[in-house]
């Protein structure tokens, strides 16, 4: 079994320089790759608005969507589709390594389409689903369905945060002291503790923890 995920560029074609968001894209990523060493195979592109990693376990995958949602700037974002299931390698003479295939890929696919309807439909702010596939059986349907409950009130909070918050909780969530925060933020450690306590970023921080992933 694997955990894959697909991520698509919310809003691409309204980007008002491609290029630039991109580059945010690039060193957002990696940032967390860095800071959080857990992909099997790291996010990059595929094709258009696209990049796909590869995860040992659903929390690393978690994990890793979280960070990089606090890392981004504002007004760049990605939606992001998490997929359970075998993976496999389709022998192509254009490539040495294989087109990457699966009932692993085809549910991140279907993740990414029920983001897309929540957002328009219930959820404005939400950014990630899972989905398993049916042919696997090492994921049950109820811990899909936790998760992504949990994901919902996740994304919605870290939606509301400004990009100071975001950072400020990507720093917590390193175990980073409200001390070395300021400092780095050029504010009062007061101010940090008020900026994370008022955005429930608190809540996000004890979320990755939970994840126990450093």
């Amino acid at each position: 079994m694997a955990v894959v995920v697909t991520a698509d560029i919310i809003g691409s074609r309204r980007l008002l320089d491609r290029g630039d968001a991109q580059s945010a894209l690039d060193s957002a990523i990696a940032q967390v790759e860095r800071d959080l060493p857990v992909a099997v195979e790291g996010m990059r592109p595929t094709v258009g608005d696209e990049q796909q990693a590869v995860y040992p376990t659903l929390e690393a995958a978690l994990g890793t969507i979280l960070l990089l949602r606090l890392a981004l700037p504002d007004g760049v974002e990605f939606r992001y589709g998490v997929g359970v299931g075998e993976v496999g390698t389709v022998p192509s003479t254009a490539s040495d390594r294989g087109i990457s295939d699966g009932p692993g890929w085809w549910a991140a696919r279907s993740a990414i389409e029920q983001v897309e309807t929540l957002q328009r439909r219930t959820a404005p702010q939400a950014r990630t689903w899972i989905v398993a596939h049916e042919s696997t059986d090492e994921v049950s349907p109820d811990a899909v369905r936790w998760a992504n409950a949990s994901l919902l009130t996740r994304d919605e909070l870290v939606g509301a945060m400004s990009e100071r918050t975001r950072r400020l909780a990507y720093g917590r969530c390193l175990s980073r002291t409200q001390a070395e925060l300021a400092a780095s933020e050029g504010i009062t450690q007061s101010a940090v503790s008020q900026a994370l306590s008022s955005s429930g970023a608190g809540s996000v921080v004890e979320g990755f923890r939970l994840l126990e992933l450093t």
